[in-house]
C-alpha cells in the first residue's frame, strides 16, 4: 500500500445549503443519483509534486481548460461505494480498503497519478464525516460516494497527463431499480461488446460504461432494465452486465459465476464479498465459464433455478427474464426472488448496516 504524504485538508462549509428540513424530506426518499450532498473533496496532483492542496469545499461546477487531456483521451477512472447509517445512528463503510486497491490499479491501466490508498480514505471519510445528515434512515437507503480522477492537463497529444484531479461526491441514495417489480428483465446483447482481451475490462474507467449504452438502449427498447454482455471472441460466454456482475445458482444449490482470469470483467467488491457469504454459508462456489445457449437449456430444464445481478449499486437484485434477437428464457416463476438469492442479499446488508456479526471485519466505522 502507497502511504500519503501528511496531509490537512482545508474545509470550506457550504454557508447557503437548504434548510435542515428540506434535507430531510429530500433524504425520506432521495431516488438513485440525484441527491447531492452539500460538499465535495478536490485534491490536486503535479508531475514533480505529487499530491497536494487537499480541500473539502462546497459542493460547485468543476473549470477545465477545453484541452484538458479527458476531455479529448479520456483518461478519467471512479469508484462507487457506500456508506451506511446503523441502529444506533453511527455511520459505517463496507471494504473501503478494497475500494483504495482498485482505484490504484484502474489508475495504473489508464496510465494516471498514483493516489496513496490512505489519502483515498481519508478523503472518502472527512466528506462522510461532513455530510453525515445526508445519510438516510437503514429503511430507506445509504449515502452512495462516487471518488474519482481526471486529467486536467490542457495539453493537445496523444501522452499521459502530467495534471489530474481526485475528487469526491456523494448522494443520498435509495433503490437503483425501480419496486415496480422484484425481479428485472435482461437484453442479452450479442454483437456489441463491453471489454475483450488485453482492453480495460478490469479498470473502472467510463469508457466501459459508455461502450455499453447503445445496447442499454436497445435492451430497453425491448422492455429490459439491463444489458448482459458476451465474450468477444466468440460471443456465447456471459461475462458482465452493463454495471454489474452477475451469478447462477443451480439446482443442487451450487453458486455459478464467471471467472475474472481472462481480464474482461471488473474485480467486483460485492462479487467477492457474496462468494465469501457463500463459502461461509456451506454453499459450492464454481467461478467458470458458462455460455449463454447453455443457461437457456438449463433454465428449460429447471436446472438453473435463480440468477441474480450484484454490485454496489444495485446490491443484489433477482432476474427474471433474459431476452434477445432470437428469443426470451424465464428464470424460476420470473417473479420473485429464490430462496439463496434471498439469503445472500439479506446476509450481505445485515454485515454491511452493522446488524450482524462481521467476522471478515469488513465494516468500518466513521462516526
Amino acid at each position: 500500500m502507497t502511504t500519503a504524504p501528511n496531509t490537512l485538508f482545508k474545509i470550506t462549509r457550504k454557508t447557503d445549503g437548504i434548510s435542515a428540513a428540506e434535507r430531510e424530506r429530500i433524504v425520506a426518499n432521495p431516488g438513485f443519483g440525484r441527491a447531492f450532498t452539500d460538499h465535495m473533496v478536490v485534491i490536486t496532483y503535479t508531475e514533480g509534486r505529487g499530491w497536494h492542496s487537499p480541500e473539502i469545499m462546497p459542493r460547485q461546477p468543476l473549470v477545465l481548460d477545453p484541452a484538458a487531456s479527458v476531455l479529448h483521451y479520456a483518461q478519467e477512472i471512479f469508484e462507487g461505494m457506500k456508506a451506511y447509517r446503523a441502529a444506533d445512528g453511527g455511520i459505517l463503510l463496507f471494504r473501503p480498503e478494497a475500494n483504495a486497491r482498485r482505484f490504484r490499479k484502474s489508475a495504473e491501466r489508464m496510465a494516471m497519478a498514483d493516489l496513496p490508498e490512505d489519502l483515498f480514505l481519508e478523503a472518502v471519510s472527512q466528506l462522510v464525516s461532513i455530510d453525515r445528515d445526508w445519510v438516510p434512515a437503514p429503511e430507506v437507503g445509504t449515502l452512495y460516494i462516487r471518488p474519482f480522477m481526471i486529467a486536467t492537463e490542457a495539453a493537445l497529444g496523444v501522452k499521459p497527463a502530467s495534471e489530474f484531479k481526485f475528487i469526491v461526491i456523494a448522494c443520498a441514495a435509495g433503490e437503483y431499480f425501480s419496486k415496480e417489480s422484484a425481479t428485472v428483465s435482461v437484453w442479452v446483447e450479442e454483437n456489441a461488446v463491453r471489454a475483450s482481451h488485453g482492453g480495460t475490462g478490469t479498470a473502472k474507467c467510463g469508457g466501459n460504461y459508455a461502450a455499453s449504452l447503445t445496447a442499454q438502449m436497445e435492451g430497453k427498447a425491448h422492455g429490459c432494465q439491463q444489458v448482459l454482455f458476451l465474450d468477444a471472441q466468440e460471443r456465447r460466454w456471459l461475462e458482465e452486465m452493463g454495471g454489474m456482475n452477475v451469478m447462477m445458482v443451480m439446482e443442487d444449490g451450487t453458486l455459478l459465476t464467471p471467472p475474472l482470469d481472462g481480464g474482461t470483467i471488473l474485480h467486483g467488491i460485492t462479487r467477492d464479498s457474496l462468494l465469501t457469504l457463500a463459502r461461509d454459508q456451506g454453499l459450492t462456489v464454481r467461478e467458470e465459464r458458462y455460455a449463454i445457449d447453455q443457461l437457456y437449456s438449463d433454465a428449460a430444464s429447471g436446472k438453473l433455478k435463480e440468477v441474480f445481478a450484484c454490485g454496489t449499486a444495485a446490491v443484489v437484485t433477482p432476474i427474471g427474464t433474459f431476452k434477445s434477437a432470437h428469443g426470451e428464457c424465464t428464470i424460476g416463476d420470473g417473479q420473485t426472488a429464490g430462496p439463496i438469492t434471498s439469503r445472500l442479499r439479506q446476509g450481505l446488508c445485515d454485515i454491511q448496516f452493522g446488524r450482524a456479526p462481521d467476522p471478515h471485519e469488513w465494516v468500518k466505522r466513521v462516526l
